[in-house]
């Protein structure tokens, strides 16, 4: 019975060979499938064809892209320089305008910023409160429009009281003129001395003097007083509103960040602009005073406007590698506002 069942637990020689090639398949399929994994990590070079929208477009290999980014930077300042650039702030990176965007004809062109000619900001000529500001931020006035007005209370008090001395004054003076009557028709009766006759006439001119004196502190008043009436100095526009009602105002600071204000408003004529430019030194050659331009407001670009080289800055900005040029805006109309961006192409 036993060896029946053992019989039947026997391998045959044949099968054990047969189990022995299973293996071998197994063990050579999975090194395929190793193989296979490893090559499909490799980079390929299909790698660097980009699919857009269905169909393949050779993409531009990054290495090239750093090659050139490791390029001396003298040769992109020069290039920029060139071409005319823009230097902006205190970077000495600079960005060469188009050149389709130029003149025909133009030497250079540059960019910078719309200016007036003249701001004008208008202050207090002594400590005191704003009582009211008939003015807000793009209002339009005239020269001698009234645009603020200062508390003048202790003044009109101060006139007040050079009335009461005026008056007071004027009675001393009436005074010495009888004394002096009455002196004279004594000394002629030979009643009073010289010296008494002497003294009654310098009494005289004491008090006329004395009047003088108030009617004098009394003018200065009076220009206290007009002091505190604001008047814009020119035709033009409110570019900044500086100061409010009730606040302290004062001619000066005196350090620090929480003083009083020492400007109430900024007027600017607005038919008086200019284009300040950044100007690198290798143009400078090629400029000059009273150079025609042409003048296009960034946020106009279609806009041309005439122009002239008004004034050319003494002295050369040292960290910027440029000179500042101012160019005078021939005609402005209302597209033109203060700190916008224009483009200025200097003509031969």
């Amino acid at each position: 019975m036993n060896n029946q069942r053992l019989a039947q637990l026997r391998i045959e020689p044949d099968e054990k060979g047969h189990r022995r090639g299973t293996w071998w398949v197994i063990l050579l399929v999975v090194l395929l499938l190793v193989g296979t994994a490893i090559g499909l990590s490799l980079p390929q070079k299909s790698d660097q064809t980009r699919v857009v929208g269905g169909s393949s477009r050779e993409a531009t290999v990054a290495r090239a892209d750093r090659d050139l980014s490791k390029r001396p930077t003298v040769e992109a300042d020069a290039r920029a320089k060139a071409t005319g650039a823009i230097t902006k702030g205190d970077s000495k990176t600079s960005e060469p305008v188009a050149a389709q965007d130029r003149v025909a004809g133009a030497l250079l062109t540059f960019s910078g910023h719309i200016v007036a000619h003249e701001r004008i900001e208008l202050s207090p000529r002594f400590m005191g409160v704003v009582a009211w500001i008939g003015v807000k931020k793009g209002d339009v006035v005239k020269k001698g429009d009234i645009v603020v007005r200062l508390d003048d209370s202790e003044y009109q008090a101060r006139l007040a009281e050079n009335d009461g001395q005026l008056a007071v004054a004027r009675v001393s003076l009436e005074k010495a003129r009888l004394d002096l009557e009455r002196t004279e028709a004594l000394f002629k009766k030979q009643v009073e001395m010289a010296k008494t006759l002497d003294d009654a006439r310098l009494a005289v001119r004491s008090a006329e003097a004395q009047i003088v004196q108030i009617q004098g502190a009394r003018k200065l008043i009076e220009t206290w007083i007009d002091w505190c009436v604001i008047r814009s100095p020119v035709d033009g526009v409110v570019l900044e509103k500086l100061a409010k009602a009730n606040e302290l105002v004062s001619p000066q600071t005196f350090g620090g960040t929480r003083g009083p204000s020492t400007s109430l408003l900024a007027v600017a004529d607005l038919n008086d602009l200019q284009v300040e430019v950044d100007v690198s030194e290798e143009a400078l050659a090629k400029i000059g005073i009273g150079q025609k331009c042409k003048v296009s407001p960034e946020a106009y670009p279609e806009l041309q406007y005439d122009g002239r080289v008004a004034e050319i800055a003494p002295e050369a900005n040292r960290a910027k590698g440029t000179l500042q040029i101012k160019v005078q805006i021939e005609h402005p109309d209302r597209h033109l506002t203060p700190e916008l961006s224009a483009k200025v192409d200097f003509l031969p």
